[in-house]
């Protein structure tokens, strides 16, 4: 199955390319988030597909919410998890596709098709990107580290606005990033080019598949103050592992 989620993946990035060629049209669900017809035109390659392939399964898509079939097999997908980037041509985005077996995500795959970027995994299995082996880093210290993070849409508004924790994170780092892609933001730790990244009140399509590659790769992966991470949750925290409770203690004020 990984080998067929990888080339829908591809496909639906292959649509979202067109689309900035063609050209596409922006709506918003709210004051600062953006959909685009893009995001359903990969949505729907992206569904078609599985439906073809796996029409036993359930699937859990941003877009067009959740289509009931199987209990035990659910795909979770995001056909273009970094819309704003996308609305505004910047060229960090990517497809993001999960399967979860009893609730338990089992697959992942996250393409970013501006670099032909795969990054895959399997339960048990290992993190790849292109087909190779990846490894999350060997950095010892906050202060040695590259990190990221991101902030809600309803950041002007709400109180867990991850402001104090960027603050505190920034000033015992080397930087905090804020890319706005969350799943490509955690393929990067997967592959060791940040050593953390967390974010809150996230949907389980910004995570899901990638969780699961940051801890194929070495990485540990929780919840806010350390509680055990739900794929179906909205928090993460995500590193090499061997910062993790450093970075918790700085950031879950």
């Amino acid at each position: 199955m990984l080998a067929k989620a990888e080339a829908i993946a591809r496909g639906a990035g292959q649509v979202l390319l067109e689309k900035t060629r063609t050209g596409f049209e922006i709506e918003y669900k709210g004051t600062i988030d953006p959909v685009t017809d893009a995001d359903r035109a990969a949505e729907d390659f992206a569904v078609s597909e599985l439906q073809r392939l796996f029409p036993q399964h359930s699937i859990m898509a941003e877009e067009g919410g959740f289509t009931a079939r199987s209990e035990e097999y659910v795909w979770v997908i995001d056909p273009l998890d970094g819309t704003t980037n996308f609305a505004h041509r910047y060229p960090h985005y990517a497809v993001s596709m999960a399967l979860a077996k009893g609730g338990e995500i089992v697959l992942g795959v996250v393409y970013n098709p501006v670099l032909d970027e795969c990054f895959s995994a399997e339960k048990g299995g290992g993190a790849f990107l292109n087909g190779k082996p990846v490894e999350v880093s060997r950095t010892e210290r906050v202060i040695d580290s590259l990190l990221a993070t991101g902030f809600p849409y309803d950041v002007a508004t709400t109180e867990r606005d991850n402001m104090l924790p960027f603050k505190r994170a920034m000033k015992a780092s080397q930087g905090v990033r804020s890319f706005g892609a969350a799943a490509l933001d955690l393929c990067h730790v997967a592959c060791g080019r940040l050593d953390g990244f967390w974010e809150r009140d996230l949907k389980p399509w910004d995570i899901a598949a990638a969780s699961l590659i940051v801890a194929e790769a070495g990485g540990r992966v929780t919840a806010w103050a350390d509680s055990p991470f739900d794929p179906f949750g909205r928090d993460v925290i995500a590193t090499n592992g061997i910062i993790h409770a450093e970075l918790l203690q700085l950031i879950t004020v």
